[in-house]
């Protein structure tokens, strides 16, 4: 840090300056997301820019609590499974924004609606990374708070699938496990979070289960809704996997269902515990997954 920055803080970027932004925006709830290369080293990277009135909104609901931005958490993040946060600040029009390894895949949400079978004979390798990309940041002492397809992204070869987007994330202490935010994607939410009750990184572990669950289905445990009414019904049974994959791997089948138990009690306690009741799932029956839609 310069003799200046250690005073003035961190200088402020001009982005369009720094960056050519090489294709239009990827509009998300809160960011957009550019790919762009820096005029000066010719890096390609992927740049988020925070919408600076919801990033206001998000922060009000944290006030007085200090909850790390989504850079200062993003950063701390070494792992190969999960997105490599090169830097991050505030624009010269005072927006928050990220720089981040460009991957030059697409998210498995996009995926999942593809009428090929885009993830065949390799889905039990994706679900590991993204499950240890998981047991990563729980053990960092965050929760994610936003696990579902749109928030993993492969690599442009398909070789890996990484776990991006720390925005709605937190640490995993008062007071932010205490009742009172709801955010989240609706249809991936678990029943403590909708209800407003206590949380901790369970509430990760159940939207990672319904995650899993529609990569091996392309559906969801509960009906698939628009909005917040969607995770209402979250707390009832989810319908068995094998009412839509009956040749699915029983030890798969019976790790995904610990995951999106209702009763945080009953539900599987952490990442490593998933992992351990599918280390000898060598591969998942692949037969009838292409003909679903």
């Amino acid at each position: 840090m310069g003799f200046l920055s250690k005073f003035f803080g961190k200088p402020k970027l001009d982005y369009q300056s720094r960056y050519e932004l090489l294709k239009a925006a990827i509009s998300g709830t809160m960011s957009k997301v550019y790919q762009a290369k820096d005029r000066k080293t010719g890096e390609i990277v992927a740049l988020k820019i925070l919408d600076k009135q919801k990033t206001a909104d998000l922060e009000m609901r944290f006030k007085g609590t200090k909850r790390p931005s989504e850079g200062e958490i993003a950063i701390q993040f070494d792992h190969p499974y999960i997105v490599r946060t090169l830097e991050y600040g505030t624009t010269t029009d005072n927006c928050h924004y990220i720089v981040m390894e460009y991957l030059g895949g697409t998210g498995l949400n996009n995926v999942l609606v593809h009428k090929q079978d885009l993830m065949a004979g390799a889905r039990m390798f994706y679900i590991r990374q993204a499950a240890e990309a998981l047991q990563a940041v729980h053990e960092k002492g965050f929760i994610h708070r936003d696990i579902c397809p749109r928030n993993l992204i492969f690599t442009g070869d398909f070789n890996i699938l990484k776990l991006t987007d720390f925005g709605l994330s937190v640490p995993n202490r008062e007071p932010f496990t205490l009742p009172g935010n709801r955010t989240g994607t609706p249809n991936y939410m678990a029943p403590e979070l909708v209800r407003r009750r206590n949380t901790d990184h369970r509430l990760d572990i159940f939207s990672f289960g319904v995650t899993v669950y529609e990569l091996c289905t392309r559906q969801l445990p509960w009906p698939r809704g628009t909005d917040g009414l969607a995770a209402m019904s979250h707390d009832q049974p989810g319908a068995p996997i094998t009412d839509f994959r009956p040749d699915i791997n029983k030890k798969l089948a019976s790790a995904i269902h610990y995951c999106i138990e209702s009763d945080i009690k009953k539900r599987c306690p952490d990442m490593a515990t998933f992992l351990r009741m599918i280390a000898k799932v060598e591969y998942e029956d692949e037969k009838s997954f292409a003909d679903m839609r």
